[in-house]
């Protein structure tokens, strides 16, 4: 299935035949500390910055509805982010809330986008747009 928007990948994580733990790790823009006049303007321009991650939280693919709720969910916590990473993993039956794996996996995640490896995530922005990120 070509996944082209969060709805394409709620319907590819729900038609498994594991139910699917959707783990999300939000990240914020921010300008690097020694940064160019290039990377400057690039990050004025919403074109730039290094990502850091804000939050994290995983949600059963099942319970999940649409980007608009997810969004929603995030901007109660009052934390502010960009870019949302998303990846998923079989959830282990019987098991609603997060595990030892789910803990290891998000921890794994956020330090793989610490170090601009994010090639194995979709992202999606605050409008829930799938985005491809490239790493400069």
């Amino acid at each position: 299935m070509n996944i082209t928007s969060y709805e394409d990948l709620l319907k590819a994580a729900n038609m498994q035949a594991t139910p699917q733990r959707m783990l999300f790790v939000f990240a914020e823009a921010e300008l690097p500390g020694e940064h160019s006049k290039d990377q400057l303007e690039r990050y004025q321009a919403r074109k730039g910055g290094a990502l850091t991650p804000v939050m994290c939280v995983d949600k059963l693919a099942s319970e999940q509805n649409s980007f608009a709720t997810l969004a929603e969910e995030s901007r109660q916590t009052g934390k502010s982010w960009d870019i949302v990473f998303v990846a998923c993993m079989d959830a282990k039956p019987g098991f609603k809330t997060d595990s030892e794996d789910t803990e290891k996996t998000l921890k794994s995640m956020v330090k793989s986008i610490q170090e601009g490896s994010i090639g194995n995530f979709l992202s999606f922005n605050r409008q829930g747009e799938l985005i491809r990120l490239v790493a400069s």
